[in-house]
Formats: C-alpha cells, structure tokens, sequence
C-alpha cells in the first residue's frame, strides 16, 4: 500500500494491485513509476503478519512491545499521506484490543511489555518504572476506553481513553489535548 507518495497523491493509500487496475498497467510498473516520481523518498506498507503470528508474539515472555511508527499530526504538515495506523494506535491497540476485549495478555504484562521490559532490556535505569529518582515518564489511560480508531483508509485519528501523558515531570497531554510541552529527549542504550 502506498502510505506516501505527494507527487502521486492519487496513489496514496491504495495496494499496488487496485492503482495498476485504475491506471491500466502492472502493479510492479506502478510501483517503479512512484519509485522514480518520489526519487525514491516515498512510502509503503508492508503487510506480512498474520493475527495468529502476532498473538503468538504478544505472549511471548522474551518480547516487548514498541513501534517503529512516525511522529504524524492530526492536522498540519504532519498530516500528510496514509501512514500506517500504529504511528497513532500501536499501544492503544494492544491495552484495548489485545489486553482488555480479548484477553490475549493481561493489563499488567501489556504495560510491562511497553514500559519497564524495553527499559530494562536498553540498561535505561530511570526508566520504565515508577520509583522515587526514576524519571516521570507516565500516561494515564482508562482501561474501560483506551482504543485505536486509526484505520488504513482514515490512519490521521489519536487513541481514545488517553487523559494524560506526563514525560520527564512534566505534563504534555492534559485531560486529552496537547499542552504545547516538549520535554522529551533522545535516550541511548547503556553502553556494555
């Protein structure tokens, strides 16, 4: 699927089978066509994961849970495009979908898969866990109605049942709106 693609808009969130149809051509020419047109800077989606395999994975002791998601706005330049729908809904999907509706892994491992498991796993001691001197990274959820309303036809949607999200102390989603606050920082692995 055609997730980025400005100089082609029309492609945008379209599988190259359904653009070669409209434009009356292989889907693999298409694909070359867009490849030159974006000088090779667009993007796709790939679908290569089944449900059954990514349950599987979700139970597994030794995985954790993380995205390789884009930073996206709802609106403004970040708009742009069909990106994938985990750059606005990995973690909403699993406590909501996942955890909560089918209790695929409980709410407590899905938090720790995603939060405490990744930190340990990098040596990022003053994070993941909540304890006097770590840092205060915190997203407070209702468990009830935390859900991930981005599909690939709509992908520009943010989770619901998010109140607040709280990074290095200080606040950056109050009662479901952005605050404008840009505490966050990159973070490095422990070297060793």
């Amino acid at each position: 699927m055609i997730a980025y693609a400005p100089s082609r808009p029309e492609a945008q969130g379209l599988r190259l089978d359904e653009i070669g149809r409209r434009w009356g051509k292989d889907p693999v020419e298409c694909a070359f066509d867009i490849i030159e047109a974006e000088q090779g800077k667009g993007y796709v989606i790939l679908f290569q994961l089944d449900e059954a395999d990514l349950r599987r994975a979700l139970v597994h002791p030794h995985v954790m849970i993380g995205s390789d998601g884009s930073s996206l706005a709802a609106a403004g330049p970040l708009s742009e495009g069909k990106p994938h729908p985990r750059s606005y809904g990995t973690f909403p999907r699993v406590l909501g979908r996942y955890a909560r509706d089918e209790g695929v892994l409980t709410l407590p491992v899905a938090v720790h898969k995603m939060t405490g498991m990744p930190a340990a796993r990098l040596g990022l001691k003053d994070r993941g866990i909540l304890r006097k001197g770590a840092k205060a990274d915190v997203v407070a959820f209702s468990p009830e109605r935390v859900a991930d309303p981005a599909t690939y036809e709509d992908p520009h949607r943010y989770a619901r049942g998010i109140a607040h999200v709280i990074v290095n102390g200080r606040m950056v989603i109050k009662d479901g709106e952005h605050t404008g606050g840009l505490p966050g920082r990159v973070l490095r692995p422990a070297s060793g």
